[in-house]
């Protein structure tokens, strides 16, 4: 049996397999080598207690590209589609939004949140359409990247006088001042500044947070849901489809080095000593793992090596698993309500508040939490009567003053309980067991350097045309051969599809 295959994908993460498939569909013999032993990569559902299994890392489905969907005829087993936000208020009267349908605010809020999310929407559609191709590359003079350039121009001229300003003047601004000029309902300017800075190392009032919003809204319009079987569950039917496509898949098997001769890449190979040729690879690992480790400084330029070294990503969210023996009581709270997302962030201040620990290298002391029930619409994921309570907290930092230790784990776990106790009085009776994955843990898991969902910072100035660094903005890096498909390449990070399908495009078009 050879080792020769026309490309071989690094890593098995959503990304990556999308980008397998959609080779292999075309009739390219593709390997796809995976460190850990389950494909999905931060999208995996396992087991954290006997009998109570959760969507690890990523475990909410709200910016899967359409385009993707259509491409790889996706079927998404939806265990709660269109789930809608609850955020939790200390009275009970809780506020509840769902796209331009919002209850629990008085009249004029409810006014300027359906203006603000067509504004929104319409910008986020805009962007959309840019995440799903190659972007262009500045300073060219390449017909193609040129005529998108102008495009990009005409469309944004097109939304007409009012709306190019406004779109100009919001596309770099923090999310702090939108809001606070627009709305009086505290609770809900938390909730809206959290949307915008959610696995991020930003806060309200840092610059890029309209943007970071925008790039939420721009999957689904910011519909969420949660999917049968957790994460792994879409992962499993897109192994399905890749197989089904002739993708063969190693699990176990970890990528240690990239083989580069004469400036080109050559193959793989593995921990294990496996080796496998290829003139094309393509990594879905993060763009610092792949370069400054798997190819090496050796075979780079010293000016590129300083840019990807450069790259921000600091991880700042960790996840908490917690196994429970019943559902929490929620003051205002009925069953299906368990269904939705909840969110505690009472205010805009708050949130920025809780982000200040972080830029000194400390845990929030009253954390951001997202919190989701998975097992109250997907009775697989836990025993009868028995639940699950999945939350992302922000803000644990990576570079944790001191390190994370057991010590400190079990502060910022308790520091989040503390949080969970002002809304659910009987959490501690209801705790059976937990798990916490700080950045750290997850870069350990899941080899995402810093730890950091988005593979790097979303920011203006690692966003499109200079995603990952500028000049190797399309995905191909500057090796000959050498691809990157995951979310540390155009547009980003996120359950999205988009970086994979992309990198798929430009492989075939050079081909």
């Amino acid at each position: 049996m050879t080792n020769q295959y026309d490309a071989i994908v690094i890593g098995a993460g959503h990304n990556g397999m999308i980008c397998s498939a959609l080779l292999a569909k075309t009739g390219k013999k593709v390997l796809v080598l995976e460190a850990n032993d389950q494909v999905g990569g931060a999208a995996i559902t396992r087991k954290f207690a006997d009998d109570f299994s959760v969507s690890a890392c990523a475990h909410l489905l709200f910016q899967l590209q359409p385009d993707v969907i259509k491409d790889l005829g996706i079927e998404p087993d939806y265990s709660k589609k269109s789930m809608e936000t609850i955020v939790l208020t200390e009275d009970g009267n809780h506020i509840r939004y769902q796209g331009k349908n919002i209850s629990g605010v008085n009249e004029e809020d409810k006014k300027n949140y359906i203006e603000f999310h067509n504004r929104m929407i319409r910008f986020s559609d805009l962007l959309k359409t840019y995440l799903n191709k190659r972007p262009p590359r500045l300073g060219t003079k390449n017909t193609k990247d040129l005529m998108t350039l102008a495009k990009l121009g005409f469309d944004i001229r097109r939304m007409g006088k009012t709306e190019m300003r406004e779109f100009l003047r919001l596309i770099g601004m923090n999310i702090y001042d939108e809001l606070d000029e627009r709305f009086v309902n505290p609770y809900l300017k938390g909730a809206l500044s959290t949307d915008a800075v959610l696995g991020t190392h930003l806060g309200p009032r840092s610059p890029n947070t309209i943007l970071t919003y925008l790039y939420r809204l721009a999957g689904l319009h910011g519909d969420v849901s949660s999917i049968q079987g957790g994460m792994g569950g879409l992962m499993n039917q897109i192994r399905s489809i890749a197989e089904g496509s002739g993708v063969e898949i190693k699990t176990n098997s970890k990528v240690n080095e990239i083989s580069v001769s004469n400036g080109a890449v050559t193959g793989v190979q593995t921990e294990g000593g496996e080796k496998y040729l290829s003139s094309t690879v393509v990594s879905n690992a993060d763009p610092k793992q792949t370069m400054m480790n798997l190819v090496g400084p050796k075979h780079l330029e010293i000016r590129f090596t300083h840019r990807i070294d450069n790259i921000r990503m600091r991880g700042n969210a960790s996840k908490l698993h917690f196994a429970l023996n019943a559902l929490p009581k929620i003051p205002g709270f009925e069953d299906l309500d368990y269904q939705q997302r909840i969110l505690i962030a009472p205010s805009e201040h708050y949130v920025e508040k809780a982000f200040n620990h972080a830029k000194y290298g400390e845990s929030s002391v009253r954390p951001v939490l997202e919190i989701t029930f998975p097992s109250t619409t997907d009775s697989s994921l836990a025993p009868e009567g028995k639940h699950v309570m999945s939350i992302v907290a922000q803000y644990a930092p990576y570079h944790l003053k001191g390190g994370w230790s057991n010590e400190s784990k079990q502060q910022f776990s308790d520091a989040v309980k503390s949080v969970l106790k002002s809304h659910m009085v009987n959490i501690d009776q209801c705790i059976i067991s937990e798990e916490l994955l700080t950045p750290a843990d997850i870069e350990q898991e899941f080899n995402i350097t810093g730890g950091h969902w988005h593979h790097g910072e979303f920011t203006l100035d690692q966003f499109m045309f200079v995603r990952p660094v500028a000049g190797s903005s399309q995905y191909e890096m500057p090796i000959n051969g050498l691809f990157l498909c995951g979310a540390g390449s155009h547009p980003g990070g996120g359950i999205s599809g988009a970086c994979g399908r992309n990198a798929a495009q430009v492989i075939l078009q050079r081909d």
